[in-house]
């Protein structure tokens, strides 16, 4: 039997991940099947143990399991422990389920292609408090900014998401809808939505015309391909990015830390291209 890997987390609509892990497993010639395992809370730490039992290459966590997982786990890496959020377990030879997180990796990785190379020294604005939100953050805070803006619906979980994953980064802490975050888009270098609007809900997450002409848009979703962010902001002409990259980078990093292969990213990005085209795809 192949060795498993597996998604666990519910609802699990997306087919993303079994494609690219399995065209990986198939292309390098590994044993092993990547599976979806959509649990509720409840089941959670028995299809941990599951996995320990049955010796898996790891898994990977998603809404909404990546906090309730810490707990299982016997051992949590810095940065998760930092960021206060895991999205890959390992289990070792010895059995021992160590979880990591990968979603910084692969943000960054988005944000140097955008933007040509590190952020360091740039003027940056995340909007969004959740998740993605706190490994943009915290990824973003590693390579010095000059200047941080984090924005969401409450100016006190903005400001206590800044305070606590960017320590020594002048930041601002503001509100969505407070005029002063007009000014920040305008002198931004980088504007990253990290919010579920154009996933979730209809629209841009702020108004592009507060851009600077300049100002390189970074949109975390990827399904759809296009939201309503991108569209606006390519067609004023800024330079823009959705979070395909993102996906596929912290993808292929997972695969290779469980099974010690080559870099699997072009094989990824190629199974996971006709899903990102698909039209119809849903959240």
């Amino acid at each position: 039997m192949p060795r498993i890997a597996a998604l666990l987390g519910t609802p699990l609509r997306r087919r993303h991940s079994p494609a690219m892990h399995n065209a990986a497993f198939a292309a390098l010639g590994i044993d092993g099947e990547y599976l979806l395992r959509d649990i509720p809370e409840a089941a959670l730490e028995a299809e941990v143990e599951r996995a320990r039992a049955e010796h898996w290459y790891g898994f990977q966590i998603t809404a909404p399991h990546k906090r309730a997982i810490m707990p299982l786990l016997d051992e949590i890496e810095p940065d998760a422990l930092a960021i206060g959020a895991l999205n890959c377990v390992e289990v070792t030879e010895t059995g021992r389920l160590v979880g990591f997180n990968t979603d910084v990796i692969g943000f960054m990785a988005g944000a140097e292609h955008l933007m040509g190379g590190p952020v360091t020294g740039c003027r940056v604005v995340i909007a969004g408090t959740g998740g993605a939100a706190r490994s943009a953050v915290y990824g973003i805070a590693q390579q010095a900014p000059a200047h941080l803006t984090v924005t969401g619906r409450s100016a006190t979980h903005a400001a206590e998401l800044a305070a606590e994953l960017a320590p020594g980064v002048e930041t601002a802490a503001l509100a969505l809808d407070d005029p002063l975050l007009a000014g920040e888009l305008a002198r931004a270098e980088l504007f990253v939505n990290a919010t579920s609007v154009g996933m979730l809900s209809p629209g841009p997450v702020i108004e592009v015309s507060l851009l600077g002409s300049s100002t390189a848009v970074y949109d975390v979703v990827y399904v759809p391909r296009s939201t309503a962010l991108l569209e606006q902001a390519r067609a004023a002409g800024n330079p823009c990015l959705n979070g395909e990259e993102m996906l596929i980078r912290q993808a292929a990093v997972t695969f290779q830390r469980w099974t010690g292969s080559s870099d699997p990213t072009p094989i990824m990005r190629e199974a996971a291209e006709p899903l990102f085209a698909y039209p119809h795809a849903r959240p």
